[in-house]
Order: C-alpha cells, then structure tokens, then sequence
C-alpha cells in the first residue's frame, strides 16, 4: 500500500531521517519505536506532508505522493492524528465529526439560498455518520458536550473518529496513548482492532507504550538515528540486541556482561 524509498530529511547538518526504507502493507496494524530523537515524528511528518523530503520517493497504491501537502493527501484517503489533539473546543464532540467531511453544500453561499433540500439530505446523511461513529467508540455519553472539555484521551477518541467520518486508506497515529489512563487506553486500543477486523482500517502508530504496542501491532519497524533498525514481531524486536543497545546503551550491556 504505502512504500518509502530511500527517504532522507535533512536539517542543516542534521539527518533527522537517514535513508529510510519501508512498506506498510494494507490491513496492518504497524508500529514504529524507538527511542527519543529517533525520528519517528520527523518520519511521519514527511510521509503526511508536513516536510518536503531532502530525497527519496513516498509511494500510496503506486502514486507518487512525495511532497504532497496535508489537504492533497487528505482527498487521497491518508489520515493522521498528533500527540496533541486538535480538536473544535468550542463545538460539541458530534459536531466536530460533522466537520470533517469535504466540500459540504452548506459551504457554498449559492447552495444555500437556491438547494436548501439538497443541503437538509446531505446534512442528515452526515449526521447519521457521525451518530455511527459515537455509538461505534462508544461515546454516546458525551455526544453533545464541548470538545474543549473532554479529557485528553476522550479527545483522542475524538481525533480517531475524525477519521472515521471519510473513506480513509491508512492512518498514522502519532503516540495515542501519550497522557492517557489505562482504562482509556485499552479502550482507544479495542477501537483501533475492531476498526483494523471490523473495517479493514490500516494503521501506522508511532508509540513508546511497548505493552500496547505488543498488543496491537505486526509488524514492529524500529528507528534509531533516522535509520531503521530493525523490523518484525513485537516479541522478537524486543529481544533484539541492537534495540536493546538502542534503548539502554551499550554500557549498561557491558556491564551486565561484566557481571555475569
């Protein structure tokens, strides 16, 4: 589905991402660790065109989508979400799901004075989305509360139904379960694997939770230095002695030799 080819971003002296290649293949659930500085984000800000990459090609159903602009890759069915949720505070939770979909009639000041039916049908066929996305997070307890006033993983919920109300490819999310409760997590992980086998949602998640990684995800791509490290099961990245030197240093390996 989305392949990456020898992709580098580069910031002055800087190779924040260093010749990653990749392939997210569809109906996966993929996760992306590594330690902080890796450059997951930096990774994912290229792929959704946040950056224009200093080389290399990004590649969704064999289009050349290199450099394309959030909105344009938005039409082309990609998806993400950020650490911070950016959410309409001042709009209840249903009406932000009725936000996202583009080119609305009711945009377009002629539609309103000369199609008001055609606005009304659109409008309901909308809001019926968006009730079956409440009802599938199980949000209906705060349908109709100002999204300003939800807890940080509620909003998160949110932005994950925000992508549920158009026909979406893939969807990278950026660390899901930063500041979330337990609780809410699990919850935010059922949503994503009924989505995943339910609705055949492909997802690229970058998360340093390795015990929510290890539930959701196959495969496992690790970064370290802008490269990628290494790739497969969560089980078998884990035990991986070159993560591990990733993550906790060579010293500390050292010296544990040097105990043994």
């Amino acid at each position: 589905m989305l392949q990456i080819s020898d992709l580098h971003m580069h910031f002055g002296g800087i190779r924040a991402v260093d010749g990653v290649s990749l392939t997210l293949a569809p109906g996966k659930i993929t996760g992306l660790i590594g330690p902080n500085g890796a450059g997951k984000t930096t990774l994912f800000n290229v792929i959704a065109g946040l950056h224009k990459p200093t080389s290399g090609a990004v590649r969704l159903d064999g289009e050349d989508i290199t450099g394309l602009p959030p909105h344009a890759l938005f039409h082309k069915g990609m998806l993400r979400t950020f650490q911070i949720a950016h959410e309409f505070s001042t709009l209840t939770v249903r009406e932000n799901l009725m936000m996202v979909p583009p080119q609305q009639s009711g945009e377009r000041l002629l539609d309103v004075w000369l199609r008001p039916d055609k606005i009304r049908a659109e409008e309901a066929a909308i809001a019926a989305r968006a009730d079956d996305v409440i009802e599938f997070l199980q949000i209906e307890a705060v349908a109709h509360e100002l999204a300003g006033n939800l807890s940080g993983g509620q909003k998160k919920l949110l932005e994950l139904g925000r992508t549920m109300m158009v026909d979406a490819k893939i969807v990278f999310l950026d660390e899901v379960g930063a500041g979330v409760n337990r609780t809410l997590l699990n919850v935010i992980g059922d949503a994503v694997l009924r989505l995943n086998r339910e609705r055949d949602y492909t997802f690229c998640m970058i998360e340093h939770d390795m015990e929510f990684i290890t539930r959701l995800c196959d495969p496992v791509i690790v970064l370290a230095e802008g490269q990628v490290l290494a790739t497969g099961s969560a089980e078998s990245v884990k035990n991986n002695d070159a993560v591990i030197e990733a993550y906790l240093g060579t010293g500390l390996k050292n010296r544990e030799k040097a105990g043994a």
